[in-house]
């Protein structure tokens, strides 16, 4: 899993594993989910990161295994 912050584009991106993107949907406005071959998702992306989340400090950004 792989988590990726663009502060220039604003985007977060989350992978979720390697496996090929075959497609991918607009769910919402600015949030992006990709497929792989047997439909599963596999990577989700959020443009305007920063409207969604005012102050938001990427640099701290908290990591939780439950």
């Amino acid at each position: 899993m792989r988590l990726q912050i663009d502060t220039k584009a604003d985007a977060l991106y989350l992978r979720l594993d390697d496996s090929d993107i075959v497609e991918s949907r607009e769910v919402a406005p600015g949030v992006v989910l990709d497929f792989n071959q047997a439909n599963e998702v596999v990577g989700v992306e959020m443009l305007h990161l920063s409207t969604r989340s005012p102050g938001l400090d990427t640099s701290a950004l908290q990591f939780e295994t439950v």
